[in-house]
């Protein structure tokens, strides 16, 4: 349990990281500046573009054979079109569902069969379920940006059949699954409920009565109380209540559910009925009533008290080992140690939550106490991760240093660091070179004080030659050191001396300007390439071809080794979410061309040309028009598993 909290502690710190007056004597029809007109007239020339080039996108797409390809484009091309042409747009998401009903409806020749973390089966998802799968993800979420009905029929008329789940060794039937079908709607519930909060809060209502505890609920009624505060706090009373009646030690989900609903607090109360202050727009924001959320602490307190520490022997999958292959293997976990993984779950969420028991029930609060002190919870440990909970928003150098004082040893190094890096950020490099020094060792403190001298260096640049420059370059040990010196350099000195910033960036391009012999090569190119965009976008398009190039010879060697060595193409056809390297490498090359077209579209769409194969021409030209449209496409997810955890199905 002390190291589920470390854990917990320690991706806490990744995330650290009046009115308008009313004008007056304003013309009816003010007339805009010539300025904002040169604007206006370059977004409707981008925007011109970004068209012209989709529908050329669009319309090449339809010679790739694979279903995925096909579709993820249409997807894309309805996304982006929805503004300008709605009917086209719809015609183009529903053309995709249909080939994901229709790859849905294709053979499964894979019968693997998967265990989560509570030893539920998750049931067969081979490799082309899988892609199924993340299709309906990218189809659903996209048009849930757009219209909320339309997505629900989407999901709906892309549902694949249920598949059967044979019955377990104790003859009592199948486990509960996490059922990634299920896992979707939950994550398309909270995607919809600021575009229709009543809708969401309907089929929330569907779902619980179904006996479905959506972990998206919270945003679901922060939305809700916005638009009608008297619904909202319906839903909410209703949702205490059916989790009241649920076993919540058996429904591993509702342990992720009422973590958010308990973890900002009650809503603060209303003046007025119509009212709906300070409802925050986080992730986890602040839904239930005062009296509502006594219950509902109340009934999690209890449950979290059923706790008992671990033994040796109340381990997952309690089965005897499997030694080559001879054993019977891990076995499901049993009802009482998945109550009891559960009931751990709550007492370690509790802790956050201690100064609220002790306002709201100081009855139970003192056996709250003693059974966090049980179960190796120290109060140290709580206070410590109620701090880092107020450090992740508003982070200082001072603040992070006065944790670090308290922190376990595990992770004070970590928040030293912090601490360090927060010090050059405000601009004080002679503190964040003392905290090195005197908190840090070995390879972090190095880590640190390159930063620290990289800075001073950029910082000292502005009055230097470029002589001087160069010397401090040549000291360092490898090219990523020099690199990130030369860029940081040039970036600092861009709008001050941009001679110097365009002659730092050619010593750059020195060093990379080579055929490329790994990833990281090409990576490094763009770099440079990106630096390059903001101060000469010419040196930039230079830098690109030539990796077009020799992305053509690499596309071509996979073309022909695919099956032996690699998989990138089926069918004879590369897949455009492919989940390598080289499909990878081609996506930014994408995203830098992206980039560039805002200064010069021909010349983008001209190198996105020189791709050889349809699919990263495709997937380049594609990248342009979001760019263009400052559009970003839904990435296809993780199926979330409890408690947030994310259940990694690999093929």
């Amino acid at each position: 349990m002390k190291k589920f909290t470390i854990l917990a502690l320690l991706l806490a710190l990744c995330f650290l990281s009046a009115s308008p007056l009313l004008a007056q004597d304003q013309p009816v029809n003010p007339q805009p500046s010539p300025a904002a007109e040169e604007l206006e007239k370059q977004k409707a020339e981008r925007e011109k573009n970004a068209y012209r080039l989709l529908d050329q996108v669009i319309d090449e797409a339809q010679s790739l054979r694979l279903i995925e390809n096909r579709v993820r484009i249409q997807i894309n091309a309805a996304d982006l079109l929805w503004d300008q042409n709605q009917g086209r747009a719809r015609s183009l998401f529903a053309t995709a569902a249909e080939g994901i009903a229709e790859s849905g409806r294709a053979p499964v020749t894979n019968n693997n069969r998967r265990v989560g973390p509570n030893g539920e089966n998750i049931g067969p998802i081979p490799p082309q379920n899988m892609r199924v799968y993340q299709m309906r993800q990218e189809l659903v979420l996209t048009a849930a940006r757009h219209d909320a009905a339309l997505a629900y029929q989407l999901l709906a008329g892309t549902k694949p059949p249920a598949s059967t789940q044979p019955v377990t060794a104790d003859g009592r039937g199948p486990r509960p699954q996490i059922n990634p079908e299920d896992n979707l709607e939950q994550v398309l519930l909270g995607r919809i409920a600021g575009l229709d909060p009543k809708l969401a809060a309907q089929n929330a209502e569907q779902m619980m009565d179904k006996g479905q505890f959506p972990t998206t609920l919270p945003q679901v009624l922060n939305q809700l109380y916005k638009q009608d505060p008297d619904a909202a706090d319906k839903l909410a009373e209703k949702t205490v209540k059916k989790i009241q009646t649920a076993n919540i030690l058996t429904r591993t989900e509702i342990g992720v559910l009422v973590q958010g609903l308990l973890r900002a607090g009650p809503r603060p109360a209303t003046s007025g009925k119509n009212e709906t202050a300070n409802v925050q727009n986080t992730q986890w924001p602040a839904v239930l009533g005062q009296s509502a959320y006594v219950d509902l602490l109340s009934t999690v307190v209890d449950a979290a008290l059923k706790a008992t520490p671990p033994t040796i022997n109340n381990q997952r999958g309690g089965g005897p080992p499997n030694i080559r292959g001879g054993g019977v293997g891990p076995q499901p976990m049993t009802d009482a140690q998945i109550e009891q993984n559960n009931a751990r779950r709550l007492l370690a969420g509790l802790q956050q939550s201690l100064p609220l028991v002790d306002q709201y029930l100081p009855t139970k609060a003192a056996l709250l106490k003693q059974k966090l002190s049980e179960m190796g919870l120290t109060s140290s440990t709580t206070s410590l991760a109620q701090t880092f909970s107020g450090l992740q928003a508003n982070a200082t150098a001072d603040s992070l240093l006065q944790a670090a004082a308290t922190a376990p040893q595990q992770i004070q190094s970590r928040l030293y660091q912090q601490a360090a890096y927060k010090a050059l950020e405000e601009g004080n490099t002679d503190r964040a070179r003392q905290i090195a020094n005197d908190h840090l060792s070995n390879n972090v403190r190095d880590t640190v004080m390159q930063r620290i001298d990289f800075r001073e260096l950029a910082k000292m640049a502005e009055g230097a030659r470029i002589d001087e420059i160069r010397q401090s370059v040549a000291r360092l040990q490898t090219d990523n050191e020099k690199l990130d010196l030369l860029i940081q350099i040039a970036g600092d000195t861009q709008k001050s001396n941009p001679k110097l910033a365009v002659q730092v960036l050619e010593d750059a391009r020195q060093i990379v300007n080579r055929r490329a012999t790994s990833y990281q090569h090409f990576e490094q190119q763009l770099k440079v390439a990106h630096a390059f965009a903001s101060v000469d976008p010419a040196r930039s398009f230079e830098m690109m071809e030539p990796g077009i190039s020799q992305l053509n010879e690499l596309l071509q060697a996979a073309s022909v080794l695919s099956g032996f060595e690699i998989n990138m193409f089926r069918d004879g056809e590369m897949a455009l979410q492919g989940g390598n390297g080289l499909t990878s490498t081609v996506n930014r090359y994408g995203q830098e061309l992206a980039i560039l077209a805002r200064s010069d579209f021909e010349r983008s769409d001209t190198l996105a040309g020189r791709f050889q194969f349809t699919e990263p021409r495709i997937m380049a030209r594609l990248a342009i028009v979001q760019g263009l449209l400052d559009v970003r496409p839904v990435s296809p997810r993780a199926i979330l598993g409890n408690f947030g955890e994310n259940i990694v199905i690999t093929p």
